[in-house]
């Protein structure tokens, strides 16, 4: 039997090894270790450690099931633990969660309430990470709603709580905030932005990371008139996107590359792409894609919403 000092030992460190394996995008082998600390939590009957496995199990299996719907009972399970109240740093990953999940379902507006509580909480209990994340996470609902000046404001009060040194957290909110300022007319920055998020997460080897600084970078350039550079990343974006099985970033590579094909002139490639795009996304769109051929529709446009 394990004594209750071993297994905490134990349980500590499978928290940390899965946590590892998440940032480093390795889910299934992330979502095995926090399995294997819930099932240790349960042995022990320590319902405190079983909730925070269980609360980390649920980021993780959310990541990969997000495109087929997220169980009913994994919500409960979480309301649960938040609305018991037993523990403040399993309420605050709950309600994060909860946040990411209706993140997820694109309803903002019940998102955003619990991106608020993860907020609160993580100010109670003084964890500058945790509040960088929420902040960029109420930043991220912002931005879905168009609400581009306040989403900046939070997103750089996350980057002021980050270490400065390049990481992949640093750099899905400094493109965050990239993406953000181009909405707001300020193109320099954001592609200063853009272009360095994406090069710290090449680095990193963070491939499904980099499909949205790809496609915001597509999107700029092509404002910018810079229409194969534009092409060169949406090209790239789609390949992962179809690779990853991500619809949303695969729709809007399609959109891009047509976008930055019509604009060069080569219509029958844009024509193509749009066609793709319609039977695809929009299959009662009828004449959808000659439509996009001649009427320009990127400032009605928000990536993100």
């Amino acid at each position: 039997m394990t004594s209750p000092s071993g297994f905490r030992e134990r349980f500590d460190a499978l928290l940390v090894s899965g946590r590892h394996d998440f940032e480093l995008d390795h889910l299934e082998s992330s979502l095995q270790i926090f399995e294997e600390a819930l099932r240790l939590a349960r042995d022990a009957g320590d319902r405190i450690a079983e909730d925070r496995a269980f609360v980390n199990a649920c980021a993780v299996r959310m990541t990969i099931e997000r495109l087929s719907g997220i169980p009913g009972e994994m919500f409960n399970q979480l309301r649960e633990i938040l609305l018991a109240g037993a523990d403040e740093v399993n309420c605050r990953l709950a309600a994060y969660n909860l946040a990411r999940a209706y993140e997820f379902k694109k309803e903002n507006r019940k998102g955003l309430f619990y991106a608020r509580i993860a907020r609160d909480r993580s100010l109670e209990l003084g964890h500058e990470e945790w509040l960088a994340s929420s902040l960029n996470q109420i930043a991220n609902f912002l931005l879905a709603e168009s609400r581009f000046e306040d989403a900046c404001a939070d997103y750089q009060q996350a980057l002021a709580l980050m270490p400065t040194s390049p990481s992949r957290r640093r750099a899905l909110v400094e493109d965050n905030l990239g993406y953000s300022y181009v909405m707001l007319g300020r193109n320099r920055d954001g592609l200063r932005l853009l272009y360095g998020a994406l090069r710290t997460l090449l680095r990193l080897g963070a491939r499904r990371d980099s499909i949205v600084p790809r496609l915001d970078l597509a999107f700029t350039l092509i404002e910018a008139g810079r229409y194969r550079s534009a092409a060169r990343h949406a090209a790239h974006a789609l390949a992962l996107s179809e690779e990853f099985g991500e619809q949303d970033s695969t729709k809007n590579a399609l959109f891009l590359l047509g976008e930055a094909a019509n604009l060069a002139g080569d219509t029958d490639t844009a024509l193509d792409l749009f066609s793709r795009l319609e039977q695809r996304y929009f299959p009662g769109a009828t004449h959808l894609a000659e439509c996009l051929l001649t009427v320009n529709v990127r400032k009605l446009i928000n990536l993100r919403a």
